[in-house]
Formats: C-alpha cells, structure tokens, sequence
C-alpha cells in the first residue's frame, strides 16, 4: 500500500485570500475604533496582539498534516516533525462528526490510542467551509492500512465519553450560563 500524506495547506489553501481579507477588515475595523475611542498607543496594542495570535496559528494550520505508511500514523499540528503513533499504539479509527445549523456539518477523522488519548488528523477533515470530496474514500484508505496493520483482537472500540456526546453548542450553552451565573454572582457581592 502506498504512504498516504493529507496536509493542512491543501485543505485550507484556496482560503488563504479569503482569510487574509477578514484578517484585513478586522484591522481595519480595530484601527477606526482604536482611533476614535482609544488613542494611538492602545490602537498599536491591540492591532499588535491580533497579528502575534493570528500569524501563528495561520502558519500551524497551514504546516500541519498527517501522514499514515507501515510505520503508523504521523501526526504534527505545524510545529516540529511531528509524533508517530505505531500500528500496535492505535486500538481504534473512526470519523467524529459535529453538527452546526450555522456551520453545516463538519467531519475529522481521529485515531484512538491504547492508552485512552485520542489524536485527530490534521488535513484529513471535511466541513461546509473547507469541503474535502474525497474524504470517505481517504478514510477508507487509512482504515485500510489500520487493518492490514493490526491483528483483530487490538481493534477495541473506545466507550463514548462525555465529551463525545457534548457538541460545541451545548458547550458554548453551558459556558454562557457559567458566565451569566458568575457575573450576577460578582456584581451581587459588590452591591452588599
């Protein structure tokens, strides 16, 4: 079977443009309410800590990639060479999924290893915004090579935990209920 390499910048690439366009209306947007409401000094802040945070990540999604051949599976999130987690260390692979009203559906593929941790495959992903055509066939290639790889009796299907039955919604719920509790908390003990 032949090595298979999915990188970031393959999948997020033709977005490269449309990122560098929203990076630049927020700028935009951040100089026009810096300078009206801030002054200059707070405006160079605030434009200089959206560039230290943007810039770095834009370089790991575009860096990261996966790579599955006879040695396992190679993993790196864009820094580095990345880790390889050999055939006998990964008991299961399967695709998560995440539904969105607002986003559509997004998919990863994600192995799961011996010792209960659980990694997702950078470039091997497929959502509305970023559409990956041929990721069933690609997963299909790395069940492939887990299969050829591995003895049946180390196939062992991980039990659900909770956080594979919380959604980003029900998160970002939960978190907004944990904001609202705490703020009515602090502003109630001010008062007294």
């Amino acid at each position: 079977m032949n090595e298979l390499i999915f990188r970031g910048k393959d999948l997020y690439g033709h977005a490269k443009y449309t990122r560098l366009a929203m990076l630049g209306a927020l700028l935009v947007v951040q100089v026009a309410f810096g300078a009206y409401r801030l002054g200059a000094v707070a405006t160079y802040w605030m434009v200089g800590a959206t560039l230290a945070v943007a810039a770095p990540l834009a370089l790991m999604v575009q860096r990261s990639w996966s790579r599955v051949g006879a040695d396992g599976v190679t993993v790196c999130w864009g820094l580095g060479r990345g880790r390889t987690h050999s055939w006998q260390d990964i008991s299961w692979v399967d695709v998560r999924e995440t539904k969105s009203r607002q986003y559509g559906n997004s998919r990863a593929a994600r192995i799961f290893l011996a010792d209960g941790r659980r990694r997702s495959l950078p470039g091997l992903q497929d959502s509305a915004t970023y559409p990956r055509p041929d990721f069933d066939a690609d997963v299909q290639r790395v069940l492939n090579w887990w299969e050829h790889s591995t003895h049946q009796d180390t196939r062992i299907q991980p039990a659900r935990k909770l956080r594979d039955r919380l959604s980003p919604t029900v998160i970002g719920v939960l978190a907004g209920i944990v904001i609202a509790v705490a703020g009515f908390v602090v502003i109630a003990t001010q008062q007294h």
